[in-house]
């Protein structure tokens, strides 16, 4: 079977994926949960739905479609929620979640959301993805200036490996990194303990306050801050999966998994854009096995959720921030091209990124909707507008 022959790069795109995922925003969500009043056993269940729910997704339309299809908790909800759940209880944080994804699959089922995507020019959707994607690059470099040694050496041989064997040159990076940071003793694992984590089931509670305080913005949050940047990242990349199949699919498994503490799940943007790159696999019609490997990634990660946490404490940050910014260096430059290619879109598609990458963020909604927001308006303003009065 294909699944069981897959590359080393290919798997190490997969696995970075995953690792990137959690690194980046696992904190924020047991935050979250600390808010909401949940126990220590709670969170770790938590974690474990989350990762069974994000892997099963993953899994099944990637599978399904033979295209690269990550699905991620999202990060921004996440974050309205360490507000949002002040002064709730857990049972009314449960039913809030589970209104939240009643409503994407709503949403999903209307085809009101993919209808909207379908109208996003390509070039648009590329300067988003690059905006989105900046702050990893940067970051990458910015961790020079305190781990000089580690992200040098890191660098160094990305740059060497690349010049001769560049789809193993993430994969040495990776490795020398580790090396380093064992050989300096940087990684502490007294908090990492391996054992299976059973989801605990919490009996919700509904309030229509509730409903309009926090339900609603969640889901506007994560409509326009994770599977509208999803979607236009596959987009961008060059896939047409059908998009309310795939909204209604992971809607209608946050909902079962809600009552387990899994809040939403949607298209992933920055980590698929790892498993879309030529990276993960130089033939675009292959690189779904990227996805798939993460899906078994996701798998590992719920059965053990308790142990996350603990990892991506025990390294180093600059380690994570390297690798993500060179497992990403190639897709970041190709969603530049990309959008400014064509001539006659590059303003809007200027402004896209330029608003993307600015980290604004509105009515609690993230800075990605509303690069597409402005670049839209210019792109209309700019083409079609002036067209109809230059005849």
């Amino acid at each position: 079977m294909r699944l069981f022959s897959v590359p080393p790069p290919t798997l190490l795109a997969g696995f970075l994926a995953v690792l990137i995922g959690y690194a980046s925003s696992a904190a924020i969500i047991w935050q979250a949960a600390i808010v909401a009043g949940a126990t220590t056993a709670q969170i770790s269940g938590w974690m474990t739905a989350l990762g069974l729910a994000m892997g099963v997704s993953t899994l099944a339309l990637t599978l399904w479609y033979r295209v690269p299809v990550l699905t991620a908790w999202s990060t921004p909800g996440a974050a309205l929620l360490v507000t949002g759940l002040q002064g709730l209880t857990l049972n009314e944080a449960i039913g809030v979640f589970i209104v939240t994804n009643a409503l994407i699959v709503l949403c999903g089922i209307t085809g009101l959301f993919a209808r909207l995507m379908c109208i996003i020019p390509h070039s648009l959707a590329a300067a988003m993805l690059a905006g989105i994607l900046l702050r990893f690059g940067l970051q990458a470099f910015a961790s020079l200036d305190g781990q000089f040694t580690l992200c040098g050496s890191m660098l160094l041989v990305w740059l060497a490996t690349k010049a001769v064997a560049p789809r193993y040159a993430v994969i040495a990076a990776m490795i020398i990194g580790i090396v380093i940071v064992i050989a300096q003793g940087d990684v502490v694992t007294t908090d990492v303990v391996f054992k299976p984590v059973l989801p605990t089931y919490i009996t919700p509670d509904f309030a229509f306050a509730h409903s309009l305080s926090v339900a609603l913005p969640l889901f506007l949050v994560t409509m326009a801050s994770q599977n509208a940047p999803g979607i236009a990242a596959m987009k961008a990349a060059g896939y047409s999966t059908p998009v309310s199949p795939l909204i209604v699919f992971t809607g209608l498994l946050a909902l079962v998994f809600s009552p387990f503490g899994v809040y939403s799940v949607g298209i992933a943007a920055i980590t698929a854009a790892i498993c879309q790159s030529p990276e993960a696999h130089p033939d675009k019609d292959q690189r779904w096995l990227a996805a798939a490997v993460a899906g078994i990634f996701y798998l590992l990660a719920g059965l053990f959720g308790s142990a996350i946490t603990g990892m991506m404490a025990a390294l180093p940050v600059s380690w994570i921030q390297m690798l993500a910014g060179l497992a990403l260096l190639s897709t970041i430059g190709g969603s530049l091209y990309q959008a400014l290619h064509n001539e006659r879109e590059r303003d809007a598609a200027v402004v896209a990124f330029l608003v993307t990458a600015s980290g604004l963020t509105l009515v609690g909604i993230g800075s990605a909707f509303w690069g597409l927001i402005a670049g839209g308006v210019c792109y209309v303003v700019l083409n079609l507008i002036a067209d109809r009065n230059r005849y």
